[in-house]
């Protein structure tokens, strides 16, 4: 297992490693003392399994209270993982990373919590698990506008993504900094 840094010190892209032979493949995908070795305490609480279709566009998900810390793996499929720093104190405030996670590469995204969460499917379908910090309490969801002009985050779209009504009404960053 391999920790590799992003643009943004906090979030950590992991690769795991894989051992592979005629018969498929072994992961181990988490190792809480390899994380206690490079410095992280996380606990997570609970799992969640996601399954869509192409070009659905999940997010940007956060919660204004019991902040979720996410690692997100996919085991069926590709997608585009985005997280957007919305750490009021943070230096980069309004920033965002992307990589593609998919079911061959095996990388893994861990999310720490202060940052909204999304995700566009980019193969015919993906199957989508993350491991949470902290319980799904919907009283405090909000989305973040997946296509805010002051993030620009630059989505691989070949067509209009597929949206919830919650996504379709996500608040721009600045809306969402005034309510944390």
């Amino acid at each position: 297992m391999e920790k590799l840094t992003t643009s943004i010190p906090d979030l950590l892209l992991v690769k795991p490693t894989v051992w592979s032979d005629e018969r498929g493949f072994f992961i181990e995908r988490y190792h809480q003392k390899k994380w206690q070795q490079w410095g992280l305490t996380t606990q997570f609480v609970q799992d969640n399994h996601s399954h869509s279709v192409q070009h659905v566009l999940r997010g940007l998900h956060y919660q204004t209270q019991y902040a979720q810390g996410k690692l997100v793996t996919v085991v069926s499929g590709r997608i585009f993982d985005v997280a957007v720093d919305i750490r009021p104190d943070s230096p980069y405030l309004g920033q965002w990373f992307g990589t593609e996670l998919s079911s061959t590469n095996h990388h893994q995204l861990y999310i720490p919590p202060g940052f909204a969460h999304g995700f566009l499917v980019l193969s015919e379908t993906a199957d989508v698990i993350y491991k949470t910090t902290d319980y799904y309490t919907p009283a405090y969801e909000q989305t973040l506008c997946w296509n805010d002009p002051d993030i620009n985050i630059q989505w691989p779209l070949q067509v209009p993504p597929i949206l919830s009504e919650k996504d379709e009404k996500g608040l721009t960053l600045t809306q969402a900094i005034a309510l944390l």
